[in-house]
């Protein structure tokens, strides 16, 4: 376990060094904007995936933590001139907040009953933000930030270099989560929420945590992005394609391991963005919907889980 926790720990150095001197590198700007959508998903996806994944509760109101994020890290920075570090610190906090208060309202419910009632999260926050003219309304508001470092090389590579930060520790977080005892707790609630109950696992404690620590990575993922567009409004921040990527994700990689929604993610945001600038933006929908459809009746577990069962087989 230590040898595997020195690896990880070496290869994230190493993916942020890498993304530190990658504008020295790499010219095209365009490799920055693609690659910040990829490691946003791999934030969203990861985040989700401590509550969906390690816990089973299967949670749509992905984007109203996203947005609330977005929100709030524009405001900042518009009405008090905040740096960015900031807003990120402010929207995992939000986000935190969020969560647990979802929790406290929604957990005593399950399955389907859960999952609409996160989504009516997103329908009340997406709301209140079209009727708040500090916030831009249904206009939106434009978001122009600070010249970044010298070093960073531009506006676009400086924030994919915060939104590589971002996921890298989440993917820490999930990692830790996943061996230490609130995973073992989370996992026991998935398997069966009566049993672990009665087992004495402290089925309430550890979902109102999963909740919280879902929301802030959640939150976290959409601080960065008014300073990638310049420009954030309701319909966007609060996209139902937000909401759709967070749960495909993890089932494409596989929801059992840290590891799953981060194969998830390349993947498809990988697949979008090839199909954004080759097609039409427009088939985002569909292709989740088909991608969401396939795995569910083809790989239940994931691309990690098929590979799992054919290793077994061949073991065998």
């Amino acid at each position: 376990m230590k040898r595997n926790n020195l690896i990880f720990a070496l290869g994230a150095i190493l993916i942020l060094l890498a993304g530190f001197f990658a504008p020295s590198i790499v010219t095209n700007p365009f490799y920055f904007f693609a690659g910040y959508v990829i490691v946003q998903y791999i934030v969203i996806a990861t985040g989700w995936n401590v509550l969906g994944g390690y816990a089973g509760y299967i949670n749509f109101g992905a984007a109203a933590f996203f947005g609330s994020g977005v929100y709030l890290s524009a405001f900042l920075f518009n009405a008090f001139g905040l740096p960015l570090w900031v807003g990120i610190i402010g929207a995992a906090a939000l986000g935190a907040i969020l969560g647990l208060a979802m929790g406290y309202l929604t957990l005593q419910i399950q399955g389907v009953y859960f999952a609409i009632a996160t989504l009516g999260l997103v329908i009340v926050l997406e709301t209140i933000v079209h009727n708040l003219p500090g916030l831009g309304g249904a206009r939106g508001m434009a978001v122009y930030g600070p010249a970044p470092p010298e070093w960073s090389g531009g506006p676009v590579q400086y924030v994919f270099f915060v939104i590589l930060i971002i996921a890298v520790a989440c993917v820490a977080l999930a990692r830790w989560i996943e061996h230490s005892w609130i995973g073992r707790g989370l996992r026991a609630v998935r398997a069966s929420e009566d049993a672990a109950e009665c087992s004495g696992v402290p089925t309430l404690k550890l979902k109102l945590v999963a909740c919280s620590i879902s929301g802030a990575m959640l939150a976290a993922a959409g601080a960065p992005y008014p300073f990638y567009t310049n420009f954030v409004e309701p319909v966007t921040a609060f996209s139902l394609l937000i909401g759709l990527n967070a749960i495909a994700m993890p089932l494409i990689g596989g929801t059992r391991s840290w590891a799953g929604p981060i194969i998830g993610a390349i993947i498809l945001a990988s697949a979008q963005q090839i199909a954004t600038v080759t097609i039409s933006s427009e088939l985002n929908i569909l292709f989740v919907g088909v991608v969401l459809i396939a795995f569910v009746a083809l790989a239940p577990n994931g691309l990690l889980g098929l590979a799992k069962r054919k290793s077994a087989g061949t073991a065998q």
